[in-house]
């Protein structure tokens, strides 16, 4: 009976307590859902925003709210909260050390979610990787090269290198040397490759393609070739090409230069 007294005793004298600590559980934990949703409903209402992200610091928001209240109950019932902070925070700068890589991770998709210097679905080279990116996280990017091996990278890597997105922009250049012997009418030469590049579906006539000689090898002279098409089409016309205008060349008698030697006899 005196344990049923003394328990009873303590909550006459703590009603207000227990009250407060109710009304400020309902209210934090009404408080932390409000705020986490509007979080995410801002990353909603704008496409430029990655929603990803914007889980993700609503649910850091609701759990500071839930944090701070259960500071402010201890502290109602006399706990001293300063040490335990001190404390959480020694505890947190410990685990932080031992996460060190991980949160780089996490600070770099952070950035990359922010600034999206690439998105889903476009072909970048980045952290010596070349292929296309399958889905990006707050600690990993994930890419599918052309192979078909999926690749996951941590976001670390990726944001403290150079990123190359050969997505970003709707038209592209196809850079393609053509190669052909000393004596060839380059005349000839360009009306061969104009007509290779007019057959093909996907080389745009605006931009106009680029044709022209840059260099002079030992044993060749060697045309840029600049067609230009549509994002989507880039590889398709990369790996197209070359062997059209070599046909192409065959047709027109064109003759194709290859290595050899030419012996001298002395006299």
């Amino acid at each position: 009976m005196d344990n049923v007294s003394q328990g009873m005793s303590w909550l006459q004298a703590n009603t207000l307590n227990v009250v407060y600590v109710v009304a400020i559980a309902i209210a934090a934990y009404w408080l932390a859902s409000l705020v986490k949703r509007l979080i995410i409903s801002f990353g909603r209402s704008h496409e430029a925003l990655d929603e990803t992200l914007f889980h993700f610091l609503g649910s850091i928001a609701r759990y500071a709210v839930l944090a701070f209240a259960g500071l402010m109950v201890l502290d109602r019932f006399g706990i001293q909260t300063t040490s335990l902070v001190a404390i959480l925070g020694a505890a947190g700068l410990a685990v932080g050390l031992a996460l060190q890589g991980t949160l780089s991770s996490l600070a770099a998709g952070i950035m990359l979610i922010l600034f999206r210097p690439f998105k889903v679905g476009d072909f970048v080279d980045a952290a010596g990787t070349f292929g296309k990116v399958d889905a990006i996280t707050l600690f990993t990017t994930d890419m599918i090269t052309f192979d078909n091996q999926h690749i996951i990278i941590p976001n670390s890597e990726i944001w403290g290198a150079k990123i190359i997105n050969h997505s970003h922009h709707a038209i592209r250049g196809v850079d393609l040397t053509a190669s052909v012997a000393y004596g060839s009418d380059i005349k000839k030469v360009k009306a061969s490759i104009a007509k290779v590049l007019k057959a093909n579906k996907h080389v745009l006539a605006d931009p106009a393609p680029f044709v022209e000689v840059e260099t002079l090898n030992a044993s060749s002279v060697d045309l840029l070739v600049r067609p230009f098409t549509e994002g989507e089409h880039y590889f398709d016309v990369k790996y197209s090409l070359p062997q059209a205008i070599y046909e192409q060349f065959k047709k027109d008698g064109i003759e194709i230069p290859f290595q050899q030697i030419v012996v001298h006899n002395a006299i």
